[in-house]
């Protein structure tokens, strides 16, 4: 388990990039929800052990990950969001580079590269320069990497950021199948990528973390209390609370939170993850309005 206590993280020019975080994440696959600028990628580089904080505690099975962070970075595999690669290097050479930097013997780096291409279906290309890539093969190639050493603790910051349907699909059935013997923390804004893969799930934004817990539990919470309005945003009911808006043939249709039936012309609509994270985002900014 990995445990987060009252982490705060301020950047020179004021910015309060991690406001008092505190939470415990479980084994598994773990996914953190948040808009562009809501602190993800600092508290992924955090845990990444890339930058210090200013005050809080990061245990991990134990281990006081902010007093020993070379003892982390033994347990750990990082896939950055702009992962870089060396253009003149191919696939096998690279790893074979990155296994020796987290060192790995000559058995253990011929065992596991060969196992790791495998996995991430890049034995055929594996002669091939990873700079030549496409960008699904260089997302693959970043979780082989991240894979070398047997890491209890896997962190990806937006993985599937610019991969076409089919390889976001591809990549997501890789992490289900490597996440059930450790902890693999997901970084996205691609709420669908969470609901389909995640057990739980930490929602952050400005810094802050706005809810957390189970992905069904966090959605049953709305359940019974999610509508579908089609109207014109002039006509919606008094007092609404907006989820989301998308069209159908030019007209719109709205996802409105409402204890009960706001209106006659009102449908019932099953909630789900989207619906509770802009729920949550929504009254976050409610609250931030009235203060």
């Amino acid at each position: 388990m990995l445990t987060l206590a009252n982490i705060n993280k301020k950047y020179a020019d004021g910015t309060h990039a991690l406001n008092n975080i505190t939470i415990h994440l479980p084994k598994g696959m773990v996914g953190l929800l948040g808009p562009n600028g809501a602190g993800k990628s600092s508290l992924m580089r955090t845990l990444a052990c890339l930058q210090d904080v200013d005050t809080g505690q990061i245990n991990f099975d134990g281990l006081n990950v902010l007093e020993y962070p070379d003892e982390l970075r033994k347990q750990l595999g990082y896939l950055p969001q702009q992962f870089g690669v060396y253009p003149a290097m191919s696939c096998h050479a690279l790893l074979e580079h990155i296994a020796i930097l987290k060192g790995l013997n000559s058995e253990q780096r011929k065992r596991q590269i060969n196992e790791l291409l495998s996995l991430v279906n890049l034995t055929a290309f594996a002669k091939k320069k990873v700079s030549k890539f496409s960008g699904g093969m260089k997302q693959r190639f970043g979780i082989a990497q991240a894979l070398l050493g047997n890491p209890k603790l896997i962190i990806l910051d937006e993985p599937t950021a610019g991969l076409d349907p089919a390889e976001r699909e591809s990549l997501n059935n890789l992490l289900v199948s490597i996440s059930k013997e450790r902890l693999v923390l997901l970084s996205t804004h691609i709420v669908e990528d969470i609901e389909n893969q995640c057990r739980f799930v930490a929602m952050i934004n400005q810094g802050k973390l706005i809810q957390s817990g189970n992905v069904d539990e966090l959605v049953n919470q709305l359940a019974g209390n999610v509508w579908l309005l089609k109207c014109l945003p002039s006509e919606l009911p008094a007092g609404s609370l907006v989820l989301s808006k998308s069209y159908r043939y030019g007209k719109p249709i709205f996802r409105v939170y409402a204890p009960q039936c706001p209106e006659p012309e009102a449908v019932a609509a099953t909630a789900t993850l989207q619906d509770k994270y802009f729920y949550e985002l929504k009254s976050q900014g409610a609250k931030n309005a009235t203060s």
